[in-house]
């Protein structure tokens, strides 16, 4: 190509973008003259006339623009139908290349004549496209084949248009610097030349043949994990510019007519196409990259199997890249973000953004589901309201003004390998779309996904010898329990798991083991934060004794009293005891408002307002019902408004700062602790043995086994989200790491004494975080002017994660005030009460206040031995985690863990550290104890109090 014919290309290109975009501006203009009802006629007529001349330049310009094309027309999810109507044309339906031309090429690369080669070589091509053109033949033996011919002088034109391409990235990139394509024009410039070898192809379509079991009968017994339902046609002959494949008789995608008459069902035929495709990426790491319509048929033959066709364009995949790719899949399905974060800098995916919600967000909206193309307008008016409120929030959050958020790019780097992924799943979303069906890739995609990562991560104890955290064996007893950890392990019982436990006032076990999280393999901490769903209930409780030990209401109060909005609808006469005791009445509260609609749980402020509304089913003190959620509600609004305060500062003040636990137990999680977080899941074993277990008395009737069943499953994707963590739910919503919760137990076991310092052996030590983070401002350069992230390396890890800037402006913990409500910090006590045991279970002078019998008191379970002697109180929460003491033997324990089970893994745990101790055990949780089985699944009654 000369510089005249370079020179016209881009002037023509150039040329038809400033028509185009004048045709769009006037149009806009003459809008608002317009009535309403002539609007939607103006943009079809606009859309269809500037779709043909797009359409005719790029027949005329041939090239890289015929893939610009291709990929454009099979976007019927964000593209208007003029243009998918005329593009698609591209996909196999160009001007053919003259006859003499073909067979002069063939000739050259085969070294032989047409006649010595065919018996028949048709004259009309089956399809033509960017590259080349396809004719149908029979070879001289007889057998039906496909020759495949590179058109003369394309490969200049290739290479030419790349770096044409290359130069209009790089001025949009210095004129807008939020539209960086860089990353993506390198990887083109790379992966597109690869295409013009026909012997490259040639071997690749070989490979993902292989990789995916093809057979044309599909009978092989030696099909792959997963096996997907797909026919390649087989490699004959290759040379750098012809290909000779069989022939396999089948109609084009597009062709609709066809494909009715032949009874296909074109949503199992994508959903086939679409796990073929989560196959070559997630299990075998090299998949075809160019998904268009063209590149596929439809067999003649029932069962009408996807024909996948051209693998020009493939891409390989490192093993670690692959792993990535799959975390971030599951991670986006989960709500999961640390392990999602965790998945982009271990692909080298760096983000600018201050906010994690934006990270998934990006993600969960690059794997939705796909549309029907008549939802096309809908579809992008959501994305471009989604986009705006994505750059107010940054705005805001960084503080930027217009003009520097309109040039803000919040993609700091951009891994090469993550382009040609990125560009396949967007063509499998518009080819769903131009057929019309809706694809859930969720559903299809996540079993490739696991089966990747099933090999390797969250490997149990026997193949990581570092399962267990490396810190000093403290006790005979902690040796032991790391033993019964590796077996429950071994067993697939346990994912990640704290243990800590102190014994007359020291610390004597102080365990972490496992991983974070299903998809996140980082071993767990002692410092790592655990949901411990309602173990905060026991907290709460303490938070209300707190404030009566300190003169700010009455256990006899009533509620309507300190909390003014509360006395409607027949609650006056429920006083604070009955709250702590759940026996106000109001144990289904709200209850139907977060079935409905879970994420109304994570509004505080919302909540109260409801639960002051609502009207109680019994009268107060008549009946004890679990108040599984409506009990952190309760108390918090009671908290507030006897303080004066927010719930947070007084959990800081009381316990917080006292006990020398900053930056390890919160309810409700501030900006900056992400790294840290452990991720839940289920244990199913034990999901599919509570279906069996009958109505409990003590539990309210929206709060029954079967509803816990539903629950359960849904639990994790919502108490994994952001949304959730940082939402004040004192019910339900605590994270902490087991020796923060132990110490706890451990300074209520002693009447309120704080215990001596925490074990100088466990790294970081306790309390050595900020309770609220505050980072830096930094400075930006004026090519990124206003971005203000910070990537920081959590250095126990090696693993880059981002930290999220607070919006709290309270300083940090180690600054902060720590007296107040005539606490004294010096004193090392938490209460003045000396019958404050009493209190916390409700006997002796507060027997009165609770109901006689019930299984708790002041706001704690009550813990009695087999004998029947009240030993000691605490509370666990749904899943598993659990905090409990035992007053005689100034004992206290915390089991926190990831994997949620109903009880057996922490019963059989506290039973082992009991009997060491000789300490008698809970009778509830002997009897979970045994029923455990040896596989270490629990058939009792679950423990979710």
């Amino acid at each position: 190509m000369g510089w005249g014919n370079i020179y016209k290309r881009r002037m023509k290109v150039f040329t038809l973008a400033v028509v185009i975009y004048l045709d769009y501006k006037a149009l806009q203009q003459r809008e608002k003259c317009t009535s309403k009802t002539k609007r939607a006629s103006l943009w079809e007529k606009a859309h269809e006339r500037n779709a043909k001349r797009v359409l005719h330049l790029i027949v005329e310009l041939e090239g890289l623009w015929v893939k610009l094309g291709q990929y454009l027309s099979t976007r019927a999810d964000v593209l208007p139908p003029a243009y998918i109507h005329h593009l698609k044309k591209l996909q196999d339906s160009l001007p053919p290349r003259p006859l003499e031309e073909v067979c002069r090429t063939v000739e050259r690369e085969l070294g032989k004549s047409m006649h010595d080669l065919f018996l028949n070589f048709e004259d009309t091509a089956l399809a033509t496209a960017s590259i080349a053109q396809v004719h149908r033949a029979t070879l001289s033996d007889g057998q039906e084949v496909v020759v495949k011919v590179q058109h003369d002088g394309i490969k200049e034109v290739i290479l030419e248009d790349l770096k044409n391409a290359k130069s209009i990235v790089d001025w949009i990139a210095w004129a807008e610097p939020q539209y960086d394509f860089n990353a993506v024009i390198d990887e083109w410039c790379k992966e597109a030349p690869k295409e013009l070898d026909f012997n490259h192809e040639a071997e690749n379509t070989r490979q993902v043949s292989r990789n995916l079991g093809c057979k044309k009968d599909f009978h092989d017994t030696n099909t792959p994990s997963n096996p997907v339902d797909v026919l390649i046609p087989e490699v004959l002959l290759s040379t750098e510019k012809v290909l000779i494949l069989e022939y396999m008789d089948g109609v084009r995608l597009n062709d609709y007519e066809s494909l009715q008459d032949l009874g296909v069902d074109k949503q199992k035929l994508v959903e086939e196409i679409t796990r073929a495709y989560a196959h070559q990426i997630y299990v075998d790491g090299f998949f075809n990259g160019d998904p268009h319509p063209g590149n596929f048929l439809v067999s003649k033959k029932p069962p009408h199997r996807p024909i996948l066709l051209d693998f020009g364009l493939t891409k390989m995949l490192s093993s670690s890249m692959k792993r990535a790719l799959a975390k971030m899949f599951l991670a986006s399905a989960e709500g999961d973000y640390v392990a999602l974060l965790s998945s982009f800098a271990e692909m080298g995916l760096r983000l600018r953004l201050d906010v994690p919600e934006q990270a998934m967000e990006m993600a969960t909206l690059f794997f939705r589901s796909s549309t029907p193309a008549n939802e096309a307008l809908q579809n992008v008016k959501s994305l471009v309201e989604q986009r705006n409120r994505n750059m107010k929030i940054m705005q805001e959050k960084m503080k930027l003004n217009e003009k520097e958020v309109k040039r803000f790019n919040p993609v700091d780097a951009f891994p090469g390998d993550t382009v040609i992924f990125s560009r396949v799943v967007n063509l499998l979303r518009g080819l769903s779309s131009t057929m019309n069906v809706r694809v859930v890739y969720v559903d299809i995609m996540r079993p490739f996904a696991e089966s990747v990562l099933q090999c390797n991560i969250n490997k149990g104890p026997s193949f990581n010898a570092h399962w267990v955290h490396d810190t000093p064996v403290l006790s005979n007893v902690e040796a032991k329990l790391r033993q019964l950890l590796i077996d429950l392990g071994n067993a697939d019982k346990i994912l990640g798991i704290q243990v800590c436990a102190y014994r007359d006032g020291e610390v004597i076990i102080d365990t972490a083991a496992g991983t974070l999280g299903r998809y996140d393999p980082r071993p767990v901490q002692p410092d790592s934060l655990f949901p411990v769903f309602s173990v905060s209930k026991g907290i709460t409780a303490g938070m209300v004794h707190w404030l009566v030990d300190n003169g700010k209401l009455k256990l006899e109060d009533k509620v309507a009293n300190i909390w003014q909005e509360f006395g409607t609808s027949g609650k006056d006469k429920i006083k604070v005891h009955h709250v702590l005791n759940h026996t106000s009445g109001l144990h289904n509260a709200l209850a139907s408002l977060t079935r409905e609609n879970p994420l109304l749980m994570t509004d505080w402020d919302e909540c109260l307002n409801c639960i002051a509304k609502v009207e109680p089913e019994t009268e107060p003190g008549h009946q004890q019902l679990y108040h599984y959620l409506s009990f952190g509600w309760l108390c918090g609004g009671i908290i507030e408004r006897a303080s004066g305060k927010k719930f947070q500062e007084i959990l800081e003040e009381a316990f917080i700062h006292p006990l020398d636990i900053e930056g390890e137990l919160y309810i409700g999680i501030p900006p900056g602790v992400e790294s840290r977080l452990a991720s839940l899941t289920v244990d199913m074993e034990d999901m599919k043995k509570i279906s069996g277990i009958g109505k409990r008395s003590d539990l309210p009737s929206t709060f029954q086994t079967q509803e816990i069943s539903q629950m359960v499953t849904t639990l994790p994707a919502i108490f994994n989200s952001l949304q959730a963590r940082r939402a004040i739910i004192p019910a339900a919503n605590g994270h902490c790491s087991a020796r923060a919760l132990a110490r706890y137990y451990a300074a209520l076991v002693d009447g309120g004494s704080v215990p001596p310092p925490h074990s100088s052996s466990s790294k970081p030590p306790l309390g050595s975080h900020p309770h609220i983070p505050k980072f830096p401002s930094h400075k930006t350069s004026k090519k990124q002017k206003g971005s203000k992230h910070v990537q920081k390396t959590d250095s126990s890890t090696g693993v880059n994660y981002i930290r999220v800037p607070s919006d709290i402006s309270c300083s940090s913990s180690n600054t902060s005030t720590r007296g107040g409500h005539g606490n004294d910090p010096k004193s090392g006590k938490l209460f003045s009460n000396p019958r404050i045991h009493d209190e916390f279970m409700g006997v002796g002078e507060y027997e009165n206040l609770t109901l006689p019998s019930g299984e708790f008191g002041l706001g704690f379970k009550k813990s009695y031995s087999n004998d029947g002697d009240l030993i000691g109180f605490g509370h666990s929460g749904m899943g598993g985690s659990t905090g409990y003491c035992n007053i005689e033997h100034r004992f206290a324990i915390a089991v926190t863990l990831n994997k949620m089970n109903f009880g057996g893994v922490t019963a059989k745990i506290i039973q082992l550290v009991c009997s060491e101790l000789n300490i008698p055990l809970p009778a509830d949780l002997n009897r979970h104890a045994e029923s455990l089985t040896n596989d270490g699944s629990n058939v009792g009654k679950p423990m979710i109090n």
